[in-house]
């Protein structure tokens, strides 16, 4: 369910550029993502981190992408979602006890440090990958084929780094089941 409801703008977002197109897309991109996070705070009582800083970057790029009508700045948004993803998860390398991956799931899944460092490391090589293939995509195709990778294939690419992200982590699930 809240996957669902991180993807909802830019769910919005598609089916108004279908519809539309990018400028009105962009727009609704910018009120989704603040409702989203707002409406996050009212239902939850606290902001979520990803989505603040998901609402300064769509707000930063979306406005470019208004005021000057072009649309490259609006295609530079999920590479610098993603790279700044990257450097987080990189920097809690070195800045904290726990690299940021544990921070997030270690309430829910006990790991080994080492297997939670490893973790963390290919989490921000794939937000590397993600904000490079974006841009690739960005600029060799036209924008109708950004748009359709950016909601499809962005969201493919990260449900299938979810999946072998499990199979990764269950041998290390089943050894916790059996101590436990």
């Amino acid at each position: 369910m809240k996957m669902l409801f991180d993807f909802f703008p830019v769910l919005l977002f598609f089916i108004v550029y279908k519809t539309v197109d990018i400028y009105a897309a962009t727009a609704v991109l910018i009120a989704a993502s603040a409702v989203q996070t707002f409406g996050h705070r009212m239902v939850k009582g606290s902001f979520e981190k990803s989505h603040v800083i998901t609402l300064v970057l769509v707000a930063l790029f979306g406005t470019l992408t208004l005021a000057l009508h072009d649309e490259v700045f609006i295609k530079w948004k999920p590479t610098a979602i993603n790279w700044l993803f990257a450097v987080v998860f990189i920097g809690s390398q070195f800045i904290g006890k726990k690299p940021v991956i544990e921070r997030m799931m270690g309430a829910n899944i006990t790991l080994p440090s080492n297997v939670w460092t490893k973790l963390n490391i290919a989490w921000a090589l794939f937000f590397i990958v993600l904000g490079a293939l974006n841009l690739y995509v960005a600029f060799s195709f036209d924008t109708d084929t950004w748009v359709n990778f950016k909601l499809f294939g962005l969201m493919g690419l990260t449900f299938a780094f979810i999946i072998a992200q499990s199979f990764y982590l269950l041998p290390y699930l089943k050894e916790t089941e059996k101590t436990d």
